[in-house]
């Protein structure tokens, strides 16, 4: 049986060195892919790292309050402020698309506050039976003060929560601060009153102790392309199960004291060893070659035995799909189209080009059900997340159960038609 399994390797071989073209498909292309796509990509990864999005900000009150917000604005690595505008200009500039937002601080905002805490504070007080401060005065609550916040219609409304959020977050903060003063005041304590928070916000990451690994161009596109690659090979192998047919040699081989499962295994032991060197020319592309073009180096470190299996798993599962193709199809005009024209969709709905959150909900629901997203997701959870091979295996029982369900319905109708 060995030695049977060796011959149909060395077949799959031969037929393999016969077409120059389809070595050049399945070795060359995706290198050209990977290194084009992440030249294009870079600079758009850089810009949702480090870049700032301008936002109008009009400071009409020019006290405490607006000189804190104006303060937290700058110290954040989202906002780029632009300060000369009036309220009108800015208004028109943000509902033209322009920019996607502007805040306009109103006049007055300190000094109205700090009359509202007042107020209330020696309300408060004084409803305690306790003596204020004799040389204070009757203080009048003022209006609620309004920050207008303009947005660019076309903006996300995610975006527009999280700005929202963090003004009030940051007013909130002062307001508090402002009121706790105002008792010490009243009360004529020395004790500092102020009141720390009690619970704060402390990120966990998988790299403890080291900083933090984000994603970037070169960890998106070595995987994504990699595994785009792996399931390319649906072509090459299905064209050759149709020439098979065509030539007679499937009938040869059915003819033969040889098992149909041991030409299948045989398939898929030679094209296993393709996935694999094509995975280690993406790695070595992405370790030795993008530092000298002024990209990322991809590392690996640590990982690289994870990578492969999860490589293996993935060409397991576009080995069976190439397989069915090659079984179910008559015609190479069939195969090769379809073929190509699957590994694309199966790309677009798995999360190769655009990111599966960025997608509908109702396109995400059928992400999960692409290999393809299987083995994306198995390897950016041992890239960004340091995962070992129990937190994948998950993945990897579904890529393997997608191969034996491909395998076993190709020999199925494999016996059928032979029963016809």
């Amino acid at each position: 049986m060995l030695y049977k399994l060796w011959r149909s390797f060395v077949k799959e071989i031969q037929l393999l060195k016969r077409d120059s073209g389809g070595i050049v498909i399945i070795f060359l292309m995706p290198l050209l892919l990977i290194i084009t796509i992440t030249l294009i990509q870079d600079s758009t990864f850089k810009n949702l790292e480090g870049s700032k999005i301008p936002i109008i900000f009009i400071d009409n009150d020019k006290s405490e309050i607006s000189k804190n917000i104006k303060l937290e604005l700058q110290r954040s690595k989202t906002f780029d402020l632009l300060t000369n505008y009036d309220e009108k200009s800015a208004q028109n500039a943000v509902f033209s698309g322009d920019y996607q937002m502007a805040i306009v601080i109103p006049e007055n905002l300190t000094k109205d506050l700090n009359s509202n805490i007042d107020s209330k504070v020696q309300t408060i007080v004084s409803s305690f039976g306790l003596e204020t401060d004799s040389t204070a005065t009757k203080v009048v609550a003022s209006k609620t003060k309004d920050i207008h916040l303009y947005f660019d219609p076309a903006t996300n409304a995610g975006f527009k929560n999280s700005v929202m959020n963090a003004i009030n977050k940051m007013v909130f903060e002062i307001e508090n601060k402002k009121i706790y003063k105002a008792f010490q005041d009243q009360l004529g304590t020395t004790e500092d009153l102020e009141n720390k928070s009690l619970i704060t916000f402390k990120e966990i990451t998988p790299n403890k102790g080291k900083e933090e690994m984000m994603p970037n161009s070169v960890q998106h596109n070595v995987p994504a392309w990699a595994l785009f690659a792996i399931f390319f090979i649906v072509v090459p192998l299905s064209i050759n199960l149709v020439k098979e047919k065509s030539q007679g040699t499937s009938v040869r081989v059915r003819v033969s004291p040889t098992p149909y499962y041991i030409h299948i295994l045989g398939k898929t032991f030679t094209y296993l060893i393709i996935c694999i060197i094509q995975f280690l020319l993406m790695v070595a592309v992405g370790v030795w070659l993008f530092p000298y073009m002024d990209l990322p180096q991809f590392d690996v470190t640590g990982k690289m035995f994870h990578l492969i299996i999860v490589t293996l798993f993935a060409g397991l599962a576009a080995i069976g799909f190439g397989v069915l193709l090659g079984t179910v199809a008559d015609t190479q005009e069939q195969s090769a189209p379809f073929g190509a024209t699957s590994v694309v969709v199966l790309a677009a709905v798995g999360g190769i080009w655009v990111p599966v959150f960025l997608m509908p909900e109702f396109m995400q629901k059928i992400a999960a059900f692409s290999p393809m997203n299987w083995g994306l997701n198995a390897y950016y959870d041992i890239i960004l997340r340091n995962s070992g091979l129990g937190e994948i295996a998950k993945e990897l029982i579904f890529l393997f159960l997608f191969y034996i369900a491909m395998v076993t319905i190709s020999l199925l109708y494999e016996r059928k038609q032979n029963a016809v």
